[in-house]
């Protein structure tokens, strides 16, 4: 299968080529481009590939409007960092998605139905123009949780998620206020806090942190193009460490 990656992150694209070519040896990258520009250009220049994986959000504009110019007929992947609350319903026929960092089973799964899709001459059904409907209403909030609740000398509290400066894995999971308590949940692990949190406000920074965007005071290059995230004040003693993978990322993520 011959296919295209549509990602403006030269990293992560890299990272996503060399997963593919790990998990699925008949998939041949034929291009990646680096933005709707060059996407554009690049399909009306060449044949169609029987696949593709497309970033949503691109620094020049949203994937989707491909879709206002070309009628693509292969199988897509959406390489995302939107929760899956918002794209569950849309995985259909035809139409799949990744979420950041991408997985290899999920990788494999997906290009496993897509391999299925080619081979049985099936065309894709997606109402894309849903999709991105659904992704830019901001009543989808309401898909996020917006309290949390805490134990304090044996009384229950809410704590509404617009306090919470981040999430951290110690021991036991805890939040870190704004104004700087601290306080556990009874939440087992940090991937099912995840789930329930937006993605535009809180971001998994590694496998101990998740930090609300507000909550971030200043970050800080070393070396091996690693980062230390500092939170602000009265959390400013927390530093966070950051990979080198998950930069380009974050910075896209800080920078809207």
């Amino acid at each position: 299968m011959k296919a295209v990656i549509i990602e403006d992150e030269s990293i992560i694209a890299r990272v996503l080529e060399g997963k593919i070519k790990k998990v699925a040896e008949d998939v041949d990258i034929i291009a990646v481009l680096p933005s709707l520009k060059t996407a554009r250009k690049w399909l009306a220049e060449n044949a169609e590939p029987d696949l593709m994986f497309m970033d949503i959000q691109l620094s020049d504009g949203v994937s989707f409007d491909i879709f206002n110019e070309f009628e693509l007929k292969c199988p897509i992947i959406f390489t995302t960092a939107y929760d899956e609350y918002a794209l569950r319903a849309f995985k259909v026929n035809g139409i799949d998605y990744l979420l950041k960092p991408v997985k290899d089973e999920e990788l494999t799964n997906a290009i496993d139905k897509c391999r299925s899709l080619i081979q049985l001459n099936t065309p894709p059904q997606a109402d894309l123009k849903s999709l991105l409907s659904l992704l830019s209403n901001p009543a989808s909030g309401s898909l996020y949780k917006q309290k949390f609740i805490v134990n304090i000398r044996n009384q229950w509290m809410p704590v509404s998620i617009n306090d919470i400066a981040c999430f951290s894995k110690e021991l036991l999971n805890y939040i870190y206020l704004f104004s700087g308590e601290r306080y556990q949940i009874d939440y087992n692990t940090l991937e099912e806090i995840e789930e329930l949190l937006d993605p535009k406000t809180f971001y998994r920074a590694n496998r101990q942190f998740i930090i609300n965007i507000e909550a971030v005071h200043t970050v800080k290059p070393v070396e091996n193009s690693k980062l230390i995230v500092r939170l602000k004040e009265p959390n400013h003693k927390i530093e966070i460490d950051m990979s080198r993978l998950k930069s380009p990322e974050f910075k896209k993520w800080l920078d809207r």
